[in-house]
């Protein structure tokens, strides 16, 4: 879906496929055809953008593969679909009964994620629509926070370097333009956008006409990061918003209640991780880095650089939010509610009318719709189709409220 900004530059709208992973070529044209034309359908449009996510496997065919390539983007033509943007934070088994911790490795220590990452920049080369002026990628944010020493954060640092070369040898050769956004998510060595600002700024010399970052809004609420101050900070630091994931955290207002506890306790599941978060009465984030340790199920909440723990359970004196990606249109029943307003208030400072977008690449971003609890999972691809469709009216509602007008 796309919109025409009041300064006349176009806002794209994709929802990600993540929420239906496939391994392979053969899987990723079966999403297509089976997910994402019938949510085109349902919204009446034309054309549908998707921000599609190629696991390892997928990826390597492509690249190795040119007849493969012309056969995707051939297919996403016929089915009325484009891509714009590549979600590549998974690199693998994304669709795995139990994913968890595996979903951060490898990280960008390790030559694999380099190595994937470009492979993603050149297909989107070829994927992006004729006449799109970009394409974005967003990533892991560097690596998960334990055992994230100084040597290991200069290695890091030195692939996003390399990255940045290999994508202005890619517009050299292709005329095509690629930039790609650490995602900052809790629990990680970048937790929040003021995290994302000392990685990519001072000695760490990051190229940020290629490096950015992608700004998850379920996370940003997840982490009480304020969006006003945070953006304000990224703004002057001159690092750039190269895509946003529109998304909701689970905020519960009296974890101390029981009906509270146990409403959190029907989304403690055991796919994702959904790190929980707290404030103590000095403003300081208390952490645990899932649902069940946050509610004492079980023991030991992990602590790490800027988090400290905080014993068996998170400490209930204040509210508490947990990365859970709930549906935009749907959120959870009484007593638990969403973070929806913080979506709200960031993509009104992000593409309000006031100023050019900061970022033009929008992706709405529920990949949980299976690990609800059971009564709320979808049944049929049909009413998953009809949810994810929902969610995209949504954010098209809230883009037209902004001063945005849907083009055809």
């Amino acid at each position: 879906m796309r919109f025409r900004h009041p300064d006349g530059s176009t806002v794209h709208l994709a929802y990600c496929t993540n929420v239906h992973p496939a391994e392979t070529l053969d899987g990723v044209l079966a999403q297509l055809r089976d997910h994402c034309e019938p949510v085109r359908k349902r919204l009446g449009r034309d054309r549908l953008g998707i921000g599609l996510w190629l696991a390892r496997a997928a990826a390597r065919a492509l690249t190795s593969d040119p007849v493969a390539l012309r056969r995707l983007r051939r297919e996403l033509d016929t089915r009325g679909l484009e891509v714009v943007t590549l979600n590549g934070f998974p690199y693998e088994g994304f669709g795995d009964s139990h994913v968890k911790y595996r979903v951060y490795r490898p990280d960008w220590t390790e030559p694999a994620r380099l190595e994937y990452t470009a492979d993603l920049a050149r297909l989107l080369t070829v994927l992006l629509p004729d006449d799109a002026a970009e394409g974005t990628i967003s990533t892991l944010p560097l690596a998960w926070r334990t055992d994230f020493d100084e040597h290991r954060r200069a290695a890091a640092l030195a692939a996003l370097r390399t990255l940045a070369a290999r994508l202005d040898a890619l517009q050299d050769t292709t005329g095509r333009s690629i930039r790609v956004g650490l995602e900052p998510e809790p629990g990680c060595t970048v937790e929040t956008l003021a995290d994302a600002r000392g990685a990519l700024t001072g000695a760490a010399d990051v190229p940020t006409h290629r490096i950015g970052v992608c700004i998850d809004t379920c996370h940003l609420a997840t982490s009480f990061e304020e969006p006003g101050p945070a953006l304000d900070a990224l703004h002057r630091a001159n690092i750039p918003v190269v895509k946003t994931q529109l998304s909701a955290a689970l905020h519960a207002e009296h974890p101390d209640r029981a009906d509270v506890r146990a409403a959190l306790g029907a989304f403690a599941e055991p796919r994702f991780l959904h790190q929980t978060r707290t404030r103590s009465a000095q403003g300081e984030l208390l952490a645990t880095d899932d649902l069940d340790e946050a509610l004492g199920a079980t023991p030991g909440p992990a602590a790490g650089p800027g988090l400290p723990a905080a014993g068996p359970g998170l400490p209930t004196a204040a509210p508490w939010r947990a990365h859970f990606h709930v549906p935009l249109h749907a959120p959870p029943q009484p007593p638990l509610t969403s973070t929806l307003p913080v979506l709200k208030d960031t993509l009104a400072r992000l593409v309000g009318p006031a100023a050019p977008p900061r970022t033009h690449h929008l992706e709405v971003e529920t990949y949980t719709w299976q690990a609800l609890p059971p009564e709320l999972r979808p049944r049929t691809r049909a009413r998953l189709a009809d949810g994810i469709a929902a969610e995209l009216a949504l954010a098209r509602d809230l883009l037209t409220d902004l001063g945005l007008k849907e083009l055809p």
